[in-house]
């Protein structure tokens, strides 16, 4: 029996009215900068399944759109600029951070490099706390909030603003996440012992000596101070006004319904978790398209040497002349053609093999054939992109997690390492021939760890879907969240019990000692008493 061509077209359009009208409504609170690039996956891919989108944005961002086909926004008004993702603070975090670098081995660097880091975010923490004052003054737009009936609040507690604006509102949160406050996001919900977890600028791996684990408790320590002296002051500050006394921004973080966590375990090292946490590491991977026709000549013109990308992200394209120059250096002492995303002064020493851009097509050009080598700072972004096409990676790491990131990639035989303070022509040029080398196993340890990567049972976006629209439909997912961020820290450790136990256990002692010091005494004086 025949069907009328039309049927099948109208079954699918009938079947997508159907699935739109189940959408729900999204509330949205981003973090600007390199972090808005993941939230805008997510969320495009969230409109895609006929979900309503509503973005919560300042004024002053840099990437986040006023205007989008994807989303609508709420735009609150501030002059307050969110420096921690602006051109100026970041080149200058980063000219101090290499100075400090340059300077490695005394006690007085490590104190020097906390503190530039601390007064670098102790700024935009404060920032970020009067943009949320200004939204929970914000009675009229509080009441449009609250009227439109949200289904899910989804956020990055990077910067925790958002977090609490999803406690006034009492929305089921989903965290899209890797850094809170205190660092790495594990710690704040998961048991993280210290003797193999390496926390934040550790630089290490979970294979630690004695003194390195006490390096791990130190870097620790110190985090815990700049989360509690430093970031979260200005937040306790609006919890005491807004919330109570009794509340703390880490407690609001800790009560998450999810965590999307943008790392996987091909990457990340192996660790304790939990229940609601969802690991959608490399969700931003995709397969790659062709290149501009410029490009392709370009490329295709390296013959059988293939081609080397380098780029260092948006915000640190420029590191100034004298690194630059380096970089170009060596560049051009090699066989392979090079796209350099680079911003400011066309570098004398440029050979011409490299072909300098200000923007590149960056996920097009890794999975690119011919492409040997991905030059980067170590961003999760480019990394994750790098695993997807089993290329690997050469890191010149400049500030913040990009170390860490590249020392996971190292211990797994795909990466090496150029420390950018004390980089010369030469370390430069023999990392890149070593990676290079047809000899080493780089590419082959590229190509299983992008196996393992790639071997899942769904793929992590459309995971990162279904566990936000399985928050929508319950209303939260309070059964996957432990209770322990409840307990005061004394509990937590159990060091109630622990000091009951041991009272009870030294009453019995003594009761003991008591009773054999009176018997032996009774002994005595009976004893004494006989021989009379």
């Amino acid at each position: 029996m025949n069907s009328h061509p039309a049927l099948p077209f109208l079954l699918l359009f009938s079947a997508s009215l159907l699935y739109s009208g189940n959408g729900g409504k999204v509330l949205i609170f981003p973090v600007d900068g390199s972090h808005w690039i993941n939230m805008k996956i997510l969320l495009e891919a969230l409109h895609s399944q006929g979900h309503q989108i509503t973005l919560l944005r300042s004024s002053t961002s840099w990437y986040v759109s006023e205007f989008s086909p994807y989303y609508t926004s709420i735009t609150i008004s501030t002059n307050q600029l969110q420096h921690f993702e602006s051109q100026a603070a970041m080149t200058s975090l980063l000219k101090q951070s290499m100075k400090i670098r340059r300077n490695q081995g005394s006690l007085w660097t490590f104190f020097e490099f906390y503190r530039n880091g601390a007064d670098f975010f102790r700024e935009g923490h404060k920032n970020m706390a009067k943009l949320i004052v200004s939204i929970l003054e914000n009675k009229t737009l509080l009441s449009q909030l609250n009227e439109t009936g949200y289904d899910l609040f989804l956020t990055d507690p990077t910067f925790p603003g958002g977090v609490m604006v999803a406690h006034y509102l009492k929305l089921p949160l989903v965290f899209n996440v890797r850094w809170i406050l205190s660092g790495e996001a594990h710690f704040a919900i998961a048991p993280s012992p210290l003797s193999y977890i390496p926390v934040m600028l550790s630089r290490f791996t979970d294979k630690m000596n004695y003194f390195q684990r006490t390096k791990n408790l130190i870097y620790y320590v110190m985090l815990v101070y700049m989360s509690h002296y430093v970031c979260n002051p200005p937040y306790q500050a609006v919890c005491d006004q807004y919330f109570g006394k009794n509340v703390s921004i880490l407690s609001l973080i800790q009560a998450a319904d999810l965590w999307l966590m943008r790392v996987d375990f091909t990457f990340e090292l192996p660790r304790p978790t939990m229940p609601n946490v969802i690991y959608i590491g490399g969700f931003q991977g995709k397969p790659s398209k062709p290149l501009p026709s410029y490009l392709e000549e370009f490329v295709q013109n390296s013959g059988e040497h293939g081609v080397i990308v380098m780029t260092l992200g948006t915000l640190l394209s420029n590191l100034g002349s004298e690194v630059s120059e380096i970089i170009a250096s060596a560049f051009a002492k090699l066989p392979q053609k090079v796209v350099w995303r680079h911003i400011g002064k066309r570098p004398d020493t440029l050979g011409n093999n490299t072909m300098l851009v200000e923007w590149l097509p960056q996920n097009d050009l890794i999975g690119h054939p011919k492409t040997k080598v991905f030059v980067t700072h170590g961003g999760t972004n480019g990394i994750y992109e790098a695993i997807y096409h089993a290329v690997p990676v050469l890191g010149i790491p400049l500030i913040f997690d990009q170390y860490d990131n590249m020392v996971r990639l190292k211990a797994r035989g795909v990466a090496e390492i150029v420390e950018v303070a004390t980089m010369n022509v030469e370390s430069l040029t023999s990392a890149l021939k070593n990676m290079l080398d047809p000899e080493k196993p780089y590419k082959q340890n590229m190509i299983k760890l992008s196996q393992l990567h790639h071997d899942k049972p769904i793929k992590p976006i459309d995971n990162a879907v279904f566990w936000m629209e399985y928050v929508m439909r319950h209303k939260g997912a309070a059964h996957l969240r432990t209770e322990s961020y409840k307990l005061p820290w004394y509990a937590y450790y159990c060091l109630d019990v622990i000091a009951f136990i041991v009272a009870v256990t030294l009453l019995i002692v003594a009761l003991i000692s008591v009773s054999c010091r009176c018997y032996i005494n009774y002994l005595l004086k009976w004893k004494k008493f006989k021989f009379e």
